[in-house]
């Protein structure tokens, strides 16, 4: 794997710890949930041989660090980071735009806001789960893992916040814990670090988030909403699912599930530059 050069940006309120491989045109890749820059490795190198390569940690997450640690965290927020990341890599020229999960919320937000700034934007499972007709059902799941997280702690409240995505009706058992080689198991390590702060920060937030759809209709164009082929029935997938059909466009689907991009990097990493391609 190639060394990416690192770098940090100063936001408002944070400092953004980046990394950028490659040359060409400007592809931003935004990590979900406890993810970083890292959640990429197994896809960055081979965008890098076709494009100019930036992930970066979100505000909070891993070396990215916030001014006032108790900060709310805001999906304009997000957004703008990313729209501060382009105007520091691709000044003046659109940029390729990739999110996956909560990532991808804010990759919607910064379509919806900073247009001129974007070429395509991928949002690969968007948990927006406010477009959905029973949202009021996902508010209440939201509320009550906000509620077990403060009074049991973290481990009820993630057990509470995975049962209420899976599909209905699995009674599928954890898998048993497996010993993972130095490299992932320091990722392991980090995502668990960085778990507090997702459950108690970024799912109220960015599942409350409720995007402009009448804008999205209008910039359909450029958007691909994704999903993973073995996520059908599951939460995350819905929402990019009704999105898809409310604007009248294709339903992109990609390897594994939710983690495809951890599970199948090399088909996952082709097939989204055949994606960015046929958008070109």
């Amino acid at each position: 794997m190639t060394d990416p050069t690192i770098g940090s940006l100063r936001v408002n309120g944070a400092t953004l710890h980046y990394e950028v491989r490659g040359q060409g045109p400007l592809l931003l890749l935004i990590p979900g949930g406890t993810g970083g820059a890292a959640s990429f490795d197994g896809i960055a190198d081979d965008l890098a041989a076709e494009y100019t390569v930036a992930s970066y940690d979100p505000r909070g997450m891993s070396r990215s660090t916030l001014d006032d640690p108790e900060a709310e965290q805001r999906v304009a927020e997000h957004a703008d980071d990313a729209f501060r990341m382009l105007e520091l890599l691709s000044p003046g020229e659109p940029a390729r735009v990739f999110g996956a999960s909560s990532g991808a919320i804010a990759a919607l937000h910064l379509l919806i806001t900073h247009p001129e700034r974007i070429a395509c934007v991928v949002a690969h499972e968007p948990p927006a789960v406010e477009v959905l007709p029973d949202a009021s059902e996902h508010r209440a799941l939201i509320a009550r893992v906000q509620e077990t997280f403060h009074a049991q702690g973290l481990m009820p409240a993630m057990a509470m916040f995975a049962a209420g995505l899976k599909k209905d009706g699995d009674t599928t058992e954890p898998k048993a814990e497996i010993k993972l080689p130095p490299q992932p198991a320091a990722r392991a390590e980090q995502t668990m670090a960085n778990l507090p702060y997702f459950v108690g920060r970024i799912v109220p937030s960015f599942m409350s988030y409720a995007p402009d759809v009448h804008r999205l209709e209008a910039l359909s164009g450029r958007l691909v909403l994704a999903c993973g082929q073995d996520s059908r029935g599951e939460l995350p997938y819905r929402p990019a699912a009704f999105l898809a059909e409310r604007l009248g466009t294709e339903l992109q689907h990609f390897p594994g599930g939710h983690t495809g991009l951890t599970t199948h990097p090399a088909e996952f990493g082709e097939l989204l530059r055949k994606t960015f391609r046929a958008k070109a």
